[in-house]
């Protein structure tokens, strides 16, 4: 069995839009690559995890060794997609999807997502409010349409009900908790984390 990740990142300037009003773009894109640092680190760790891919329209700071799949252009599903059949081409059997914002996010979480995809060949991670999608795990990895967007956790649920999976539901912090609004920023800046606690919030 072979298990791949796959990690989508978006070019410089639009990472993290949603902050603008809540941190210079210096600051928006070291955060950016702070919280890559820790996934791409998190997937290391997990021992269920044999390579990892970032697809992306830029390799920016990523190291050598970081398999780097071009995104056309397309929007995330679309770039999602065509990662997908580049990893197909190499042979994989399994595939961990798992976005780049999860500050907290572990290799025990990892490991928890991969096994209980295991039991079905369907594993999904929603968001804290249940309506977004933070990663999904996938084996056979084909035949699956990618609906990342407003109301994905849903829509992916039932992508999984029209190929017969059963869903595995994985809940855990590290897997919830996206940096995707002010309101997380705040949290982040609250847990005490120094690399969060230093940034420099915009006034109001």
């Amino acid at each position: 069995m072979s298990c791949w990740a796959l990690v989508p990142i978006k070019a410089r300037p639009e990472c993290k839009g949603r902050l603008s009003g809540w941190l210079a773009p210096s600051e928006r894109i070291d955060i950016v690559r702070e919280m890559v640092g820790r996934v791409l680190a998190a997937l290391r760790d997990a021992p269920s995890i044999d390579s990892i891919a970032v697809v992306t329209p830029e390799r920016d700071w990523l190291r050598p060794e970081v398999l780097v799949l071009d995104d056309p252009g397309r929007g995330l599903n679309a770039a999602l997609d065509s990662a997908r059949r580049e990893l197909i081409v190499r042979g994989i059997d399994e595939l961990v999807v798992l976005h780049a914002d999860l500050p907290f996010v572990t290799a025990t979480d990892i490991e928890l997502l991969v096994s209980r995809g295991r039991r079905t060949g369907f594993a999904l991670a929603s968001d804290s409010a249940c309506s977004g999608t933070n990663a999904l795990y996938l084996a056979p990895p084909a035949a699956f349409r990618f609906c990342f967007g407003v109301d994905s956790c849903r829509q992916h649920l039932q992508e999984g009900a029209r190929l017969g999976l059963t869903a595995e539901l994985v809940h855990t912090r590290g897997l919830e908790f996206d940096l995707d609004r002010g309101e997380d920023l705040l949290q982040l800046c609250e847990q005490g984390d120094a690399r969060f606690t230093s940034l420099k919030l915009l006034p109001a």
